[in-house]
Protein backbone atom coordinates (compact mmCIF):
# COMPACT_ATOMS: atom_id res chain seq x y z
CA UNK A 1 0.00 0.00 0.00
CA UNK A 2 2.80 2.12 1.19
CA UNK A 3 4.98 1.72 -2.13
CA UNK A 4 2.13 1.64 -4.37
CA UNK A 5 3.01 -1.54 -6.56
CA UNK A 6 0.36 -2.95 -8.28
CA UNK A 7 -0.14 -6.65 -7.81
CA UNK A 8 0.92 -9.47 -10.77
CA UNK A 9 0.55 -13.18 -11.14
CA UNK A 10 4.13 -12.74 -9.68
CA UNK A 11 2.98 -10.99 -6.08
CA UNK A 12 3.63 -13.57 -3.51
CA UNK A 13 0.52 -14.04 -0.89
CA UNK A 14 1.12 -15.62 2.30
CA UNK A 15 -1.81 -17.78 2.06
CA UNK A 16 -2.56 -19.35 5.44
CA UNK A 17 -4.75 -22.46 5.82
CA UNK A 18 -4.78 -23.03 2.72
CA UNK A 19 -1.21 -24.73 3.45
CA UNK A 20 -2.79 -27.64 5.31
CA UNK A 21 -4.28 -29.35 1.90
CA UNK A 22 -0.33 -29.35 1.06
CA UNK A 23 0.65 -31.12 4.46
CA UNK A 24 -2.18 -32.98 3.89
CA UNK A 25 -0.49 -34.31 0.33
CA UNK A 26 2.89 -34.60 2.11
CA UNK A 27 1.39 -36.97 4.63
CA UNK A 28 -0.61 -39.26 1.90
CA UNK A 29 2.66 -39.08 0.34
CA UNK A 30 5.05 -40.67 2.65
CA UNK A 31 1.74 -43.06 3.36
CA UNK A 32 1.78 -44.37 0.00
CA UNK A 33 5.66 -44.71 -0.18
CA UNK A 34 5.07 -47.52 3.31
CA UNK A 35 6.71 -45.19 5.57
CA UNK A 36 3.74 -43.84 7.24
CA UNK A 37 0.48 -45.02 8.68
CA UNK A 38 -2.78 -42.33 8.63
CA UNK A 39 -4.54 -45.14 11.35
CA UNK A 40 -1.21 -45.06 13.42
CA UNK A 41 -1.74 -43.08 16.83
CA UNK A 42 0.43 -39.95 16.60
CA UNK A 43 2.44 -41.53 19.33
CA UNK A 44 4.18 -43.68 17.28
CA UNK A 45 5.77 -40.94 15.28
CA UNK A 46 5.82 -37.94 18.16
CA UNK A 47 7.38 -39.89 21.26
CA UNK A 48 6.37 -37.03 22.95
CA UNK A 49 2.27 -38.09 22.72
CA UNK A 50 3.06 -41.26 24.62
CA UNK A 51 2.38 -38.79 28.12
CA UNK A 52 -0.76 -37.62 26.97
CA UNK A 53 -4.11 -38.23 29.02
CA UNK A 54 -7.27 -38.60 27.64
CA UNK A 55 -10.70 -37.53 29.33
CA UNK A 56 -12.15 -40.90 29.32
CA UNK A 57 -11.15 -44.56 30.07
CA UNK A 58 -12.79 -45.35 26.66
CA UNK A 59 -11.35 -42.74 24.76
CA UNK A 60 -9.42 -44.18 21.70
CA UNK A 61 -5.79 -42.86 20.72
CA UNK A 62 -5.07 -39.53 18.55
CA UNK A 63 -4.22 -41.12 15.13
CA UNK A 64 -2.98 -39.35 12.05
CA UNK A 65 -6.05 -39.72 10.59
CA UNK A 66 -7.57 -37.61 13.04
CA UNK A 67 -4.98 -34.92 12.95
CA UNK A 68 -6.01 -34.63 9.18
CA UNK A 69 -9.94 -34.51 9.68
CA UNK A 70 -9.77 -32.51 12.52
CA UNK A 71 -11.34 -35.24 14.39
CA UNK A 72 -8.27 -35.39 17.13
CA UNK A 73 -10.41 -33.46 20.30
CA UNK A 74 -8.14 -30.61 20.25
CA UNK A 75 -10.22 -27.38 21.47
CA UNK A 76 -10.77 -24.85 18.17
CA UNK A 77 -7.81 -22.51 18.31
CA UNK A 78 -8.96 -19.83 15.80
CA UNK A 79 -6.90 -17.25 16.39
CA UNK A 80 -4.92 -18.47 18.59
CA UNK A 81 -2.82 -20.44 16.83
CA UNK A 82 -2.37 -17.97 13.67
CA UNK A 83 -0.01 -15.94 16.22
CA UNK A 84 1.88 -19.33 16.73
CA UNK A 85 3.58 -19.27 13.66
CA UNK A 86 7.06 -18.77 14.39
CA UNK A 87 7.34 -20.91 17.15
CA UNK A 88 10.78 -22.79 17.35
CA UNK A 89 11.16 -26.26 17.63
CA UNK A 90 11.78 -25.81 21.80
CA UNK A 91 8.61 -23.99 21.84
CA UNK A 92 6.47 -26.66 20.36
CA UNK A 93 8.09 -29.27 22.56
CA UNK A 94 7.31 -27.48 25.38
CA UNK A 95 3.72 -27.24 24.34
CA UNK A 96 3.94 -30.93 23.90
CA UNK A 97 5.05 -32.25 26.77
CA UNK A 98 2.29 -30.22 29.05
CA UNK A 99 -0.47 -32.37 27.27
CA UNK A 100 -2.64 -30.05 24.96
CA UNK A 101 -5.82 -29.88 26.16
CA UNK A 102 -8.74 -31.50 24.83
CA UNK A 103 -12.25 -30.24 24.30
CA UNK A 104 -13.95 -33.36 23.11
CA UNK A 105 -13.08 -36.92 23.45
CA UNK A 106 -11.18 -37.84 20.24
CA UNK A 107 -13.02 -39.37 17.14
CA UNK A 108 -16.25 -38.17 18.45
CA UNK A 109 -16.67 -34.89 16.74
CA UNK A 110 -15.34 -32.20 14.74
CA UNK A 111 -13.37 -29.31 16.50
CA UNK A 112 -11.18 -27.26 13.92
CA UNK A 113 -7.24 -27.69 15.13
CA UNK A 114 -4.58 -25.60 13.79
CA UNK A 115 -2.49 -27.28 16.20
CA UNK A 116 -3.58 -30.12 14.91
CA UNK A 117 -2.20 -29.41 11.98
CA UNK A 118 1.23 -27.97 13.18
CA UNK A 119 1.46 -31.57 15.08
CA UNK A 120 0.80 -33.41 11.65
CA UNK A 121 3.84 -31.41 10.12
CA UNK A 122 5.83 -32.84 12.84
CA UNK A 123 4.49 -36.40 11.88
CA UNK A 124 5.63 -35.38 8.34
CA UNK A 125 9.10 -34.63 9.54
CA UNK A 126 9.48 -38.01 11.95
CA UNK A 127 7.97 -40.30 9.09
CA UNK A 128 10.27 -38.63 6.16
CA UNK A 129 13.65 -38.09 8.76
CA UNK A 130 13.79 -34.52 7.17
CA UNK A 131 12.58 -30.96 8.54
CA UNK A 132 9.33 -30.19 7.04
CA UNK A 133 9.85 -26.95 4.84
CA UNK A 134 12.69 -28.66 2.82
CA UNK A 135 10.74 -31.80 2.20
CA UNK A 136 7.98 -29.74 1.06
CA UNK A 137 9.89 -27.65 -1.30
CA UNK A 138 11.52 -30.80 -2.56
CA UNK A 139 9.09 -32.81 -2.94
CA UNK A 140 6.05 -31.32 -3.33
CA UNK A 141 6.63 -27.57 -4.58
CA UNK A 142 9.55 -28.07 -6.73
CA UNK A 143 7.79 -30.95 -8.97
CA UNK A 144 4.53 -29.14 -8.76
CA UNK A 145 6.96 -26.00 -10.40
CA UNK A 146 6.11 -23.91 -7.85
CA UNK A 147 9.10 -22.21 -8.06
CA UNK A 148 8.24 -18.81 -5.99
CA UNK A 149 6.67 -20.37 -3.62
CA UNK A 150 8.29 -21.07 -0.36
CA UNK A 151 7.32 -21.05 3.72
CA UNK A 152 10.65 -18.76 4.65
CA UNK A 153 9.62 -15.05 4.51
CA UNK A 154 13.40 -14.17 3.60
CA UNK A 155 13.35 -16.14 0.60
CA UNK A 156 10.96 -13.73 -1.18
CA UNK A 157 12.15 -10.72 -2.74
CA UNK A 158 11.03 -7.67 -0.70
CA UNK A 159 9.80 -5.71 -3.85
CA UNK A 160 7.24 -8.73 -4.40
CA UNK A 161 5.92 -9.47 -1.26
CA UNK A 162 2.74 -8.08 -0.19
CA UNK A 163 2.65 -6.38 3.19
CA UNK A 164 -0.20 -6.74 5.32
CA UNK A 165 -2.57 -5.21 6.79
CA UNK A 166 -5.29 -4.78 9.38
CA UNK A 167 -8.63 -2.17 9.12
CA UNK A 168 -8.80 -0.51 12.66
CA UNK A 169 -9.89 2.61 13.88
CA UNK A 170 -10.50 3.73 10.11
CA UNK A 171 -7.09 3.25 9.19
CA UNK A 172 -4.88 0.54 7.65
CA UNK A 173 -2.38 -0.66 9.77
CA UNK A 174 0.69 -2.68 9.03
CA UNK A 175 1.05 -6.20 10.60
CA UNK A 176 3.91 -7.65 11.59
CA UNK A 177 5.29 -10.31 9.54
CA UNK A 178 5.70 -13.79 11.36
CA UNK A 179 9.02 -16.45 10.35
CA UNK A 180 8.24 -19.45 9.64
CA UNK A 181 8.23 -22.03 12.60
CA UNK A 182 6.63 -25.11 14.32
CA UNK A 183 2.90 -24.19 13.38
CA UNK A 184 3.89 -23.40 9.63
CA UNK A 185 2.36 -26.67 8.08
CA UNK A 186 -0.97 -25.31 9.12
CA UNK A 187 -0.68 -21.75 7.46
CA UNK A 188 2.70 -20.37 6.79
CA UNK A 189 2.97 -21.02 2.92
CA UNK A 190 3.66 -18.36 0.67
CA UNK A 191 2.98 -18.24 -3.24
CA UNK A 192 1.84 -16.77 -6.22
CA UNK A 193 -1.39 -16.77 -8.53
CA UNK A 194 1.02 -18.12 -11.25
CA UNK A 195 2.44 -20.81 -9.26
CA UNK A 196 -1.11 -21.40 -7.14
CA UNK A 197 -2.94 -22.07 -10.36
CA UNK A 198 -0.25 -25.20 -10.92
CA UNK A 199 -1.59 -26.71 -7.48
CA UNK A 200 -5.03 -26.03 -8.90
CA UNK A 201 -4.49 -27.98 -12.03
CA UNK A 202 -2.74 -30.56 -10.63
CA UNK A 203 -5.65 -31.41 -8.04
CA UNK A 204 -8.20 -31.41 -10.84
CA UNK A 205 -6.54 -33.35 -12.89
CA UNK A 206 -7.26 -36.39 -10.42
CA UNK A 207 -10.95 -36.32 -11.98
CA UNK A 208 -12.18 -38.09 -13.12
CA UNK A 209 -11.06 -41.63 -12.60
CA UNK A 210 -9.20 -43.21 -15.79
CA UNK A 211 -5.97 -45.24 -16.69
CA UNK A 212 -2.83 -43.35 -17.78
CA UNK A 213 0.61 -42.38 -16.12
CA UNK A 214 0.35 -40.93 -12.95
CA UNK A 215 1.62 -37.69 -11.85
CA UNK A 216 5.09 -37.96 -9.89
CA UNK A 217 4.11 -35.78 -6.91
CA UNK A 218 1.29 -38.18 -5.81
CA UNK A 219 -1.16 -40.55 -7.62
CA UNK A 220 -4.56 -39.72 -8.79
CA UNK A 221 -6.61 -41.88 -5.98
CA UNK A 222 -4.74 -40.36 -3.45
CA UNK A 223 -5.31 -36.52 -4.48
CA UNK A 224 -9.12 -37.81 -4.53
CA UNK A 225 -8.84 -39.45 -1.31
CA UNK A 226 -8.18 -35.80 0.47
CA UNK A 227 -11.62 -34.87 -0.98
CA UNK A 228 -13.72 -37.43 0.63
CA UNK A 229 -15.25 -37.00 3.93
CA UNK A 230 -12.94 -37.65 6.76
CA UNK A 231 -15.16 -35.82 9.25
CA UNK A 232 -18.12 -35.74 10.76
CA UNK A 233 -21.34 -34.70 8.04
CA UNK A 234 -22.23 -30.95 8.75
CA UNK A 235 -24.69 -28.45 7.39
CA UNK A 236 -23.20 -25.14 6.25
CA UNK A 237 -25.24 -22.13 5.80
CA UNK A 238 -24.68 -20.50 2.51
CA UNK A 239 -22.80 -16.58 2.75
CA UNK A 240 -25.54 -13.84 3.56
CA UNK A 241 -25.01 -12.31 -0.31
CA UNK A 242 -27.00 -15.92 -1.56
CA UNK A 243 -29.29 -16.48 1.20
CA UNK A 244 -31.83 -14.43 -1.03
CA UNK A 245 -31.26 -16.63 -4.24
CA UNK A 246 -34.48 -19.04 -4.79
CA UNK A 247 -32.28 -21.13 -6.52
CA UNK A 248 -29.51 -22.11 -4.11
CA UNK A 249 -29.71 -24.21 -1.06
CA UNK A 250 -27.44 -24.87 2.65
CA UNK A 251 -25.10 -27.60 1.78
CA UNK A 252 -23.50 -30.75 2.93
CA UNK A 253 -20.48 -30.37 3.98
CA UNK A 254 -17.65 -32.60 5.68
CA UNK A 255 -13.82 -32.31 6.46
CA UNK A 256 -12.03 -33.91 3.90
CA UNK A 257 -7.90 -34.09 4.49
CA UNK A 258 -6.82 -30.05 4.36
CA UNK A 259 -10.09 -29.13 1.98
CA UNK A 260 -13.67 -28.98 2.81
CA UNK A 261 -15.95 -31.40 0.72
CA UNK A 262 -19.57 -29.75 -0.17
CA UNK A 263 -22.05 -31.28 -2.08
CA UNK A 264 -23.93 -27.83 -3.54
CA UNK A 265 -27.34 -27.90 -5.15
CA UNK A 266 -26.16 -25.40 -7.49
CA UNK A 267 -22.19 -26.04 -8.33
CA UNK A 268 -22.29 -29.69 -7.68
CA UNK A 269 -19.12 -31.40 -6.00
CA UNK A 270 -17.10 -28.54 -4.73
CA UNK A 271 -13.91 -28.44 -2.61
CA UNK A 272 -13.16 -25.78 -0.77
CA UNK A 273 -11.01 -23.94 1.87
CA UNK A 274 -10.24 -20.48 3.11
CA UNK A 275 -7.28 -18.98 4.78
CA UNK A 276 -6.64 -16.08 7.21
CA UNK A 277 -4.30 -15.08 9.16
CA UNK A 278 -2.88 -11.19 10.54
CA UNK A 279 -2.36 -9.42 7.58
CA UNK A 280 -4.14 -11.80 5.01
CA UNK A 281 -7.23 -13.47 3.59
CA UNK A 282 -7.56 -16.14 0.67
CA UNK A 283 -10.46 -19.07 -0.32
CA UNK A 284 -10.33 -21.51 -2.96
CA UNK A 285 -12.70 -23.52 -4.28
CA UNK A 286 -12.63 -26.14 -6.98
CA UNK A 287 -15.23 -28.17 -9.34
CA UNK A 288 -13.87 -30.98 -9.98
CA UNK A 289 -16.60 -32.43 -12.23
CA UNK A 290 -16.44 -29.35 -14.08
CA UNK A 291 -12.75 -29.07 -14.46
CA UNK A 292 -12.81 -25.66 -12.60
CA UNK A 293 -10.86 -23.81 -9.81
CA UNK A 294 -11.37 -20.17 -8.26
CA UNK A 295 -9.00 -18.43 -6.15
CA UNK A 296 -8.60 -15.28 -4.75
CA UNK A 297 -5.33 -14.17 -2.39
CA UNK A 298 -5.90 -10.55 -0.21
CA UNK A 299 -3.16 -8.54 2.05
CA UNK A 300 -5.77 -7.93 4.34
CA UNK A 301 -6.55 -9.53 8.02
CA UNK A 302 -9.31 -12.07 7.66
CA UNK A 303 -10.50 -10.81 4.70
CA UNK A 304 -13.92 -12.39 3.23
CA UNK A 305 -12.21 -14.09 -0.04
CA UNK A 306 -15.26 -16.81 -0.07
CA UNK A 307 -17.36 -13.79 -1.31
CA UNK A 308 -15.85 -12.59 -5.17
CA UNK A 309 -14.64 -16.64 -5.14
CA UNK A 310 -18.26 -18.54 -4.84
CA UNK A 311 -20.01 -15.18 -7.03
CA UNK A 312 -17.38 -16.58 -9.58
CA UNK A 313 -17.87 -19.57 -9.56
CA UNK A 314 -21.88 -19.27 -9.81
CA UNK A 315 -21.58 -17.28 -12.38
CA UNK A 316 -18.91 -19.98 -14.69
CA UNK A 317 -21.41 -22.92 -13.90
CA UNK A 318 -24.32 -20.40 -14.50
CA UNK A 319 -22.77 -19.49 -18.07
CA UNK A 320 -22.71 -23.39 -19.36
CA UNK A 321 -18.77 -22.82 -20.31
CA UNK A 322 -18.00 -25.28 -17.59
CA UNK A 323 -20.56 -28.37 -18.03
CA UNK A 324 -19.82 -31.62 -15.62
CA UNK A 325 -17.66 -33.72 -17.87
CA UNK A 326 -18.86 -36.53 -18.98
CA UNK A 327 -17.44 -40.25 -17.68
CA UNK A 328 -16.21 -41.97 -21.59
CA UNK A 329 -18.90 -44.24 -22.71
CA UNK A 330 -18.23 -47.98 -22.23
CA UNK A 331 -19.59 -50.72 -23.83
CA UNK A 332 -22.29 -51.31 -21.23
CA UNK A 333 -23.82 -48.37 -21.74
CA UNK A 334 -23.78 -48.41 -25.45
CA UNK A 335 -25.75 -51.66 -25.04
CA UNK A 336 -27.93 -50.27 -23.09
CA UNK A 337 -28.25 -47.09 -24.94
CA UNK A 338 -29.40 -49.59 -27.98
CA UNK A 339 -31.47 -51.70 -25.86
CA UNK A 340 -33.31 -48.50 -25.11
CA UNK A 341 -33.70 -47.53 -28.51
CA UNK A 342 -34.97 -51.08 -29.82
CA UNK A 343 -37.89 -50.90 -26.54
CA UNK A 344 -39.05 -47.21 -27.51
CA UNK A 345 -39.44 -47.67 -31.54
CA UNK A 346 -41.29 -50.90 -30.58
CA UNK A 347 -43.17 -49.52 -28.09
CA UNK A 348 -42.41 -53.57 -25.89
CA UNK A 349 -40.06 -54.39 -23.69
CA UNK A 350 -39.09 -57.81 -25.40
CA UNK A 351 -37.65 -55.66 -28.28
CA UNK A 352 -34.28 -55.66 -25.98
CA UNK A 353 -34.29 -59.18 -26.21
CA UNK A 354 -31.90 -60.68 -23.57
CA UNK A 355 -30.90 -57.22 -23.23
CA UNK A 356 -33.29 -57.00 -19.85
CA UNK A 357 -31.72 -58.11 -16.50
CA UNK A 358 -34.95 -60.63 -15.14
CA UNK A 359 -35.91 -58.63 -12.39
CA UNK A 360 -37.20 -56.34 -14.91
CA UNK A 361 -40.41 -57.57 -16.37
CA UNK A 362 -41.14 -58.77 -12.02
CA UNK A 363 -41.07 -55.11 -10.81
CA UNK A 364 -43.67 -54.29 -13.67
CA UNK A 365 -45.70 -56.52 -16.20
CA UNK A 366 -44.86 -56.22 -20.16
CA UNK A 367 -48.46 -55.23 -20.52
CA UNK A 368 -48.48 -52.41 -18.39
CA UNK A 369 -44.77 -51.02 -19.73
CA UNK A 370 -45.64 -52.00 -23.32
CA UNK A 371 -48.98 -49.23 -22.63
CA UNK A 372 -47.08 -46.79 -21.30
CA UNK A 373 -44.54 -46.82 -23.80
CA UNK A 374 -47.32 -46.49 -26.38
CA UNK A 375 -48.88 -43.27 -24.67
CA UNK A 376 -45.49 -41.87 -24.24
CA UNK A 377 -44.58 -42.69 -28.22
CA UNK A 378 -47.92 -41.01 -29.30
CA UNK A 379 -47.10 -38.10 -27.54
CA UNK A 380 -43.18 -37.57 -28.91
CA UNK A 381 -43.55 -39.46 -32.76
CA UNK A 382 -40.44 -41.23 -33.90
CA UNK A 383 -37.41 -40.55 -32.35
CA UNK A 384 -33.57 -40.52 -34.58
CA UNK A 385 -30.56 -38.94 -33.82
CA UNK A 386 -28.82 -39.64 -30.34
CA UNK A 387 -28.31 -35.83 -28.77
CA UNK A 388 -26.64 -36.71 -26.36
CA UNK A 389 -24.94 -39.65 -24.33
CA UNK A 390 -24.09 -38.91 -20.25
CA UNK A 391 -22.79 -41.66 -18.78
CA UNK A 392 -22.86 -41.54 -14.86
CA UNK A 393 -20.66 -44.61 -14.30
CA UNK A 394 -19.45 -47.22 -16.31
CA UNK A 395 -23.15 -49.20 -15.84
CA UNK A 396 -25.25 -45.98 -15.85
CA UNK A 397 -26.04 -43.45 -17.89
CA UNK A 398 -28.78 -40.85 -19.35
CA UNK A 399 -29.35 -40.75 -22.78
CA UNK A 400 -31.47 -37.64 -25.13
CA UNK A 401 -32.95 -38.91 -28.14
CA UNK A 402 -34.42 -36.14 -30.67
CA UNK A 403 -37.95 -36.95 -31.70
CA UNK A 404 -40.82 -35.38 -34.18
CA UNK A 405 -42.10 -33.82 -31.32
CA UNK A 406 -39.74 -33.46 -28.65
CA UNK A 407 -37.55 -35.27 -26.62
CA UNK A 408 -36.86 -38.38 -25.56
CA UNK A 409 -35.03 -38.97 -22.13
CA UNK A 410 -33.91 -42.55 -21.25
CA UNK A 411 -31.71 -43.67 -18.04
CA UNK A 412 -30.87 -46.75 -17.80
CA UNK A 413 -28.62 -48.91 -14.99
CA UNK A 414 -27.30 -52.71 -15.04
CA UNK A 415 -25.75 -55.48 -15.25
CA UNK A 416 -25.99 -57.00 -12.03
CA UNK A 417 -27.26 -60.67 -12.86
CA UNK A 418 -26.21 -62.92 -10.99
CA UNK A 419 -23.20 -65.34 -12.95
CA UNK A 420 -23.43 -63.46 -15.88
CA UNK A 421 -22.60 -59.54 -14.47
CA UNK A 422 -19.41 -58.85 -17.06
CA UNK A 423 -22.36 -58.84 -19.75
CA UNK A 424 -24.26 -55.66 -20.84
CA UNK A 425 -27.62 -56.09 -19.57
CA UNK A 426 -30.81 -53.52 -18.20
CA UNK A 427 -31.45 -54.27 -14.60
CA UNK A 428 -33.55 -50.84 -14.22
CA UNK A 429 -34.63 -47.64 -15.98
CA UNK A 430 -36.74 -44.86 -16.81
CA UNK A 431 -37.90 -42.85 -19.70
CA UNK A 432 -39.87 -39.86 -19.92
CA UNK A 433 -40.52 -36.79 -22.07
CA UNK A 434 -38.34 -33.67 -21.78
CA UNK A 435 -39.47 -29.83 -22.92
CA UNK A 436 -36.54 -28.36 -25.05
CA UNK A 437 -35.17 -26.14 -22.79
CA UNK A 438 -34.54 -28.97 -20.24
CA UNK A 439 -33.22 -31.38 -22.43
CA UNK A 440 -29.44 -29.81 -22.23
CA UNK A 441 -29.15 -29.87 -18.60
CA UNK A 442 -26.06 -31.63 -17.33
CA UNK A 443 -28.19 -32.74 -14.28
CA UNK A 444 -31.75 -34.09 -13.33
CA UNK A 445 -34.36 -31.11 -13.65
CA UNK A 446 -36.70 -29.51 -10.65
CA UNK A 447 -40.33 -29.45 -10.81
CA UNK A 448 -40.12 -25.62 -10.61
CA UNK A 449 -37.72 -25.20 -13.60
CA UNK A 450 -38.38 -27.86 -15.89
CA UNK A 451 -42.26 -28.66 -15.01
CA UNK A 452 -42.63 -30.91 -18.64
CA UNK A 453 -39.95 -33.02 -17.64
CA UNK A 454 -41.62 -34.34 -14.51
CA UNK A 455 -45.26 -34.91 -16.39
CA UNK A 456 -45.18 -38.59 -16.53
CA UNK A 457 -42.14 -40.91 -16.29
CA UNK A 458 -42.15 -44.22 -17.66
CA UNK A 459 -41.12 -47.74 -17.97
CA UNK A 460 -39.51 -47.40 -14.60
CA UNK A 461 -39.57 -50.00 -11.52
CA UNK A 462 -42.12 -49.91 -9.76
CA UNK A 463 -39.17 -49.77 -6.68
CA UNK A 464 -38.00 -46.33 -8.07
CA UNK A 465 -39.18 -43.29 -6.86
Amino acid sequence: MQSGRPVTPQTVFRIASRTKNFTALAALQLRDAGRLSLDAPVEAYVHRARRWSYPTSDSPKITVRDLLGHTGGFVTDDPWGDRQLDWSPEQFNRFLDQAPPLATTPDTSFEYSNFGYALLGRVVESASGRDYAPYMRERLLGPLGMRSSTFEVRDVPPERRTVGYRREEGRWREEPVLSHGAFGPMGGLLTTAEDYARYVAFMLDAWPSRSGPEHPVLKRSSVRETARANSFLRVQRRPPPERSDPTGCDAATAYGMGLIAQQDCRLGQALMHGGGLPGYGSYVLMLPERGVGVFAFSNGTYAPAILPVRSAARALVDSGAFPVRPAPASAGVRAMQEAAARIYAASDVSAAGSALANNVLLDRDARTRNAELAKLRAELGACSAVESVEPRTAMQAQVTWRCERGRLRAHAAGPDRAGDAAEPGVRQGRVRAVSPRCARRSRPATPRSCPWAWRRPSWRPSGRP
